[in-house]
């Protein structure tokens, strides 16, 4: 009976490490933990199951030398172990939400916090730490893309109702595209999906990025308090180190900004043309004078997280190069953080009859727009 008992709990333990496609932080899986290459004309995409991980992103400078512009790790299995959530598919709600807790339609619902009293990033094990499977692998021709889905479970991590969730990469003629989509299977929930990618236009083992020149298309940002949770108001950038209306230099005013160590900042954008909430609008533009690369970033989402790395530190990465603070940017189009205790912001929740769906299109070239040439 002993014996027959001790299997039963090596059986639910065993079981416990494969939840919805997810699997524990256990080397005896790491074989799950795959690596996928996309290719298209000069752009080579890599990217990894554990997280639907952005891993690389090779393209040519502007003199046909081919590097590498995103931060990460040598090997797929070293995401396991990431703290600073590089390249990450991150949710089921990104960003902060206050108190790690919300009510919704008279419910109240207590999260996991992990940073302080806040639920960061999903809580302690978002969706950057877990296992996705591979719905659709497609590595070359006209339209390399793979696309990754997850099940994420009533309850997991403290939110309510079974969710369906699939991201895809998609390359084209010198572009990314990131498409996040999610359905709910029963109850209302707050969704909000992020890549965190680490941006360097350098090259990813190009030391900081304080020289790149950035320009963000959002009048208006969200102040936040000591906690880092937005106060519910809106404030002008003008006047404030947050203005890049104008292309501007990283570097410039960085250090006018002690409490976060640099720029780490929810910008509310600005209307498209259209003025429809599925526009694609441009929300930044990054132009490394050094390398002659440009990147352009839309988005159908409300906002943009402008993040310098500021609490990256002794981060060895790849080919050993050793990451340290502003090594890199984070342009994490999104919804507005904190949205579930905010009713003024645009909301986020996701029903049967609302399901989720987040555009993020990046087009790479070194033609250098006219706004930058001065630098």
């Amino acid at each position: 009976m002993t014996k027959i008992f001790m299997l039963l709990c090596l059986l639910l333990l065993v079981a416990s490490g494969f939840v919805n496609g997810s699997i524990k932080k256990d080397k005896n899986h790491f074989d799950d933990i795959k690596l996928f290459e996309l290719k298209k004309g000069d752009l080579t995409l890599k990217v990894t199951n554990w997280g639907a991980t952005l891993v690389s992103l090779i393209l040519p400078d502007k003199n046909g030398k081919l590097g590498d512009i995103v931060l990460g790790y040598d090997t797929p299995t070293a995401y396991t172990n990431d703290t600073s959530y590089f390249g990450a598919t991150v949710g089921r709600v990104a960003n902060r939400i206050g108190g790690a807790q919300f009510t919704l339609n008279g419910i109240h619902y207590k999260l996991i916090a992990n940073e302080g009293n806040n639920t960061l990033h999903g809580g302690t094990k978002g969706f950057s730490d877990v296992l996705w499977k591979v719905e659709k692998y497609v590595r070359g021709g006209d339209r390399p893309l793979i696309k990754f889905s997850y099940h994420s479970f009533d309850g997991e991590e403290g939110f309510p109702g079974d969710l369906k969730v699939t991201v895809s990469y998609i390359l084209g003629k010198n572009s990314l595209t990131i498409l996040m989509q999610a359905n709910t299977l029963n109850k209302p929930t707050p969704v909000n999906l992020v890549n965190h990618a680490y941006w360097n236009l350098g090259n990813h083992n190009s030391g900081n990025i304080l020289d790149e020149v950035v320009q963000i298309f959002g009048s208006k940002f969200t102040p936040i308090d000591n906690n880092l949770i937005p106060t519910g108001k809106f404030s002008s950038v003008k006047g404030t180190p947050y203005d890049f209306l104008k292309p501007q230099i990283v570097g410039t005013r960085i250090n006018q900004l002690p409490k976060t160590n640099g720029y780490d900042i929810n910008y509310v954008l600005n209307k498209g043309k259209l003025g429809n909430k599925n526009e694609l609008k441009v929300a930044a533009i990054v132009f490394d004078k050094k390398s002659g690369r440009v990147m352009k970033l839309r988005t159908n989402a409300p906002g943009l997280q402008f993040y310098t790395a500021n609490f990256v530190k002794n981060d060895k990465g790849k080919d050993r190069f050793v990451y340290q603070p502003r090594s890199a940017l984070c342009l994490e189009s999104q919804a507005f953080p904190d949205s579930v205790n905010h009713p003024n912001f645009p909301s986020t929740i996701v029903t049967k009859e609302k399901p989720y769906k987040h555009v993020i299109l990046l087009k790479f070239s070194t033609k250098v727009p006219r706004a930058f040439s001065q630098f």
